[in-house]
């Protein structure tokens, strides 16, 4: 046997460290998943690391980013941005539609 299949990858099991909330973006090396639900510490839950979520971006001038446009989670901002700091951020995907620069969210297709 070479390889065994385990399941579609939609999500992966993860054992959280502290609590994580619903909606809480999980940085494993260069694994990024969102959580589905809540996840108590110690508890093992799911995090999607495919789909298409709005994810928290900076607002203001020069802060928009266009459709297609790779992205990446800056874990100190707590935000989606296109730079990747010298590989600081960790990639998340490429955007599915426009934000402008007062828009607070940018939508974004998740890519491992």
């Amino acid at each position: 046997m070479l390889a065994r299949f385990i399941h579609d990858g939609n999500t992966i099991d993860h054992t959280a460290g502290a609590d994580v909330s619903a909606g809480d973006v999980v940085v494993q090396g260069d694994l990024i998943g969102i959580a589905k639900l809540d996840i108590a510490s110690g508890s093992l839950g799911a995090l999607a690391v495919t789909g298409v979520f709005d994810l928290p971006k900076t607002a203001g001038v020069g802060e928009a980013i266009a459709a297609g446009a790779k992205v990446y989670w800056d874990v100190a901002d707590g935000v989606a941005k296109t730079d990747d700091e010298s590989g600081a951020n960790k990639y998340l995907g490429k955007t599915v539609a426009a934000a402008g620069d007062d828009d607070e969210t940018v939508r974004v297709r998740l890519e491992q």
